[in-house]
């Protein structure tokens, strides 16, 4: 997949992954374990792209 194709998905995933982990904060707290592991895989989204722009 080309560079421009890459980050669209990447960007998509980390928009989708966002809501998850609000919605999931937003009822369980934003301490629970589910609600940090999310926020971790977005992170590992995040560095993703910086990556590719860097």
């Amino acid at each position: 997949m080309f560079k421009a194709g890459k980050m669209n998905l990447l960007l998509l995933r980390i928009k989708v992954k966002r809501k998850v982990m609000y919605k999931k904060a937003e009822h369980l707290g934003f301490t629970h374990p589910s609600v940090v592991e999310c926020s971790r895989e977005l992170d590992i989204l995040l560095n993703r792209v910086q990556g590719i722009c860097s």
